[in-house]
C-alpha cells in the first residue's frame, strides 16, 4: 500500500506548488468521485475551507473536478473541519472535503477527505484514490447531461452553531463566565464566538479578522501567548485558542497558564467517569501524550491505549475499542458521542460545562495530574535523494538505544518523522529531568552530525504580546 500524495492528515503542501496546485486538486476531486460513486443515485459532496488566500484557487478546482464526474457540490465556505464532517452526515452526502492546512502558515494549504459517515478516510482508501489519479479518470467521464451542479448552503454556520450548543445538557448556560476565544483568524472566526455568546458567556474574541494571510500568525492554538495575555488583561475565567481549522484547542486558566490536550483529556475522563458517560472504561491517546496522563488514567481504574500520532488513528482505535474519549497532547480532542474527528470548540464546551458546575477556578480544575518531565525537540533536515530517513543512520540508532538505556523502564523515548515537514521529532520523558534533557540533546547532536540539516528547534520563550480584542455581551 503506497501513498505518495496523502500524509498523516490528507494532502498538504505549499500553495500553487505541487501537490497543492489547481491541476492536482482537480485530479484529486475526479479520482475521489470515482472512488465514492456507488449506485445510480445523484451523488453529492460538501466542500468547506478555512480562510487562506489559496482557498480561492483550490475550491473552484475541486468543484470542477467533482462536477465533471457528475457529483453535485454543496459549498459551505469557511467552516471548522469538524463542522464539515457533521454536515456531510447531516446532508446525507457521499463525501466531505475540507480545504485547510490546519495549524500551518497561510502559504500552505491542504485537502482533507471525509467518508459519508463523517470519518476520515483509511490509508487503504487513500491509496486507492492515488491509483485512480495515476491511471487517469478520462474514460469514466459522464455525458454532458450527467454533469453535476454547485450550490451554496447559506445556513451552514447556523446549523453548526446549533449543533455545538446541543452538546451541553438541556438548559445549561455559561452565564457568569468570562471567556477569551482566539480563533486564529481561521475557520471558526464567526461560529466560535457566536456559540459562546448564545450560551450566555461574556466573550472576548481575538483572531477574528482574517485577511487570507494572517491565519495562525501569532495567534491560535500554536501561538497561544496572545490568548493567555488577553485572559490576564480581561480577568477572564478561561481562555480558548483554536487552530486554523478549529479541530484542536489549547486552553489557559484564569492565571494565564497554558493547558494542553493531556490535561483536558484527564479532566473529561474524570468527569465522564463520575457521570457514567465514559464508554468502554478507557480512553485513547497517542505516543506523544505525557506519561503522567497514563498514570492518572490507570489510577482511576481505566484502560489507557496509545496509537501513532494523528487524530484519525486515535479515532480508528476508539471505534475498534468502543471508546468515546480520545485525543492528542497537541489539542485534538475526540468526543465520539458528538463528533467523528477532533473538535476544539465542542471539547472547550465540555470543559466550560465542568467549570460552570464547580466553585473552583480553572487553575484548580485543569491541574488534573502532575506531568512527568518531558522534552520535545524538532530537528529540520535536508531530505536525501535516496529518500533515506535520518533515523535510519546507524549512529542515530545507536544514540537512541543508549538513550533508552539511560531512561530505563520508567521513561520513554519517541522518535518520529513529521508527516507534513522535513522534521525529525525527538521526544523523551522520565522522572529525572536532567536525564531527559541530556538524552534528547545527545540524539539531536548526532542528527546534526549525520543529516546536514538546519538544526534543532524547541519551544521558545516569548514575552506575551498585547492582544486586541472584540467583545460580545448578552
Amino acid at each position: 500500500m503506497t501513498r505518495n500524495l496523502f500524509g498523516t492528515d490528507g494532502i498538504r503542501g505549499t500553495a500553487n506548488r505541487e501537490p497543492m496546485t489547481a491541476e492536482t486538486a482537480l485530479k484529486v476531486a475526479a479520482a475521489t468521485a470515482v472512488q465514492f460513486r456507488n449506485g445510480g443515485h445523484r451523488h453529492s459532496v460538501v466542500i468547506g475551507k478555512d480562510t487562506r488566500l489559496s482557498g480561492y484557487m483550490i475550491e473552484p478546482a475541486l468543484t470542477a473536478g467533482f462536477i465533471s464526474m457528475g457529483m453535485d457540490v454543496t459549498l459551505v465556505g469557511p467552516m471548522p473541519t469538524p463542522a464539515v464532517a457533521m454536515l456531510t452526515r447531516s446532508l446525507r452526502a457521499d463525501l466531505g472535503v475540507v480545504i485547510s492546512a490546519s495549524h500551518n502558515p497561510y502559504e500552505d494549504n491542504g485537502i482533507k477527505l471525509f467518508a459519508p459517515d463523517g470519518y476520515k478516510l483509511s490509508d487503504e482508501v487513500e491509496a486507492s484514490i492515488e491509483r485512480w489519479i495515476d491511471s487517469g479518470t478520462e474514460s469514466m467521464l459522464p455525458g454532458p447531461d450527467k454533469l453535476g451542479k454547485a450550490r451554496r448552503l447559506e445556513d451552514a454556520q447556523g446549523r453548526y452553531i446549533e449543533y455545538c450548543k446541543s452538546t451541553l445538557p438541556r438548559g445549561a448556560l455559561l452565564e457568569g463566565l468570562k471567556v477569551v476565544v482566539d480563533c486564529a483568524n481561521g475557520a471558526a472566526y464567526h461560529v466560535a464566538p457566536r456559540v459562546l455568546w448564545e450560551l450566555g458567556a461574556d466573550v472576548i474574541s481575538i483572531g477574528v479578522s482574517p485577511d487570507g494571510r494572517n491565519i495562525n500568525k501569532g495567534c491560535g492554538a500554536t501561538a497561544p501567548l496572545a490568548m493567555q495575555q488577553a485572559v490576564l488583561d480581561n480577568q477572564a475565567d478561561l481562555g480558548i485558542a483554536l487552530d486554523g481549522d478549529a479541530d484542536r484547542l489549547i486552553l489557559a486558566d484564569e492565571k494565564g497558564t497554558r493547558v494542553d490536550g493531556d490535561q483536558v483529556m484527564a479532566l473529561i475522563a474524570r468527569s465522564y467517569q463520575k457521570s457514567e458517560q465514559l464508554s468502554g472504561a478507557g480512553m485513547v491517546a497517542t505516543v506523544m501524550s505525557n506519561l503522567g496522563l497514563e498514570r492518572f488514567v490507570t489510577g482511576l481504574g481505566l484502560k489507557f491505549h496509545r496509537t501513532r500520532v494523528g487524530d484519525r488513528y486515535v479515532v480508528e482505535a476508539m471505534r475498534d475499542l468502543g471508546l468515546n474519549l480520545g485525543g492528542e497532547q497537541s489539542g485534538h480532542i475526540v468526543l465520539s458521542d458528538y463528533s467523528t474527528t477532533g473538535d476544539g470548540l465542542i471539547a472547550a464546551l465540555q470543559v466550560l460545562n465542568v467549570l460552570r458546575q464547580s466553585s473552583s477556578p480553572a487553575s484548580d480544575l485543569l491541574s488534573v495530574f502532575k506531568p512527568v518531565p518531558q522534552l520535545l525537540r524538532n530537528f529540520r533536515y535536508s531530505p536525501r535523494a535516496d529518500g533515506q530517513s535520518p533515523l535510519d543512520d546507524v549512529r542515530v540508532r545507536d544514540a537512541m538505544r543508549a538513550a533508552e538505556g539511560e531512561l530505563g523502564e520508567g521513561g520513554r523515548l519517541v522518535p518520529r518523522l513529521s508527516g507534513t515537514e522535513p522534521l525529525v521529532r525527538i521526544m523523551a520523558e522520565g522522572d529525572d529531568e536532567a536525564v531527559v534533557t541530556r538524552v534528547v540533546d545527545d540524539i539531536v547532536a548526532v542528527l546534526a552530525e549525520t543529516s546536514g540539516g538546519d538544526g534543532a528547534t524547541g519551544a521558545a520563550s516569548e514575552t506575551p504580546p498585547k492582544a486586541s480584542a472584540s467583545r460580545m455581551t448578552a
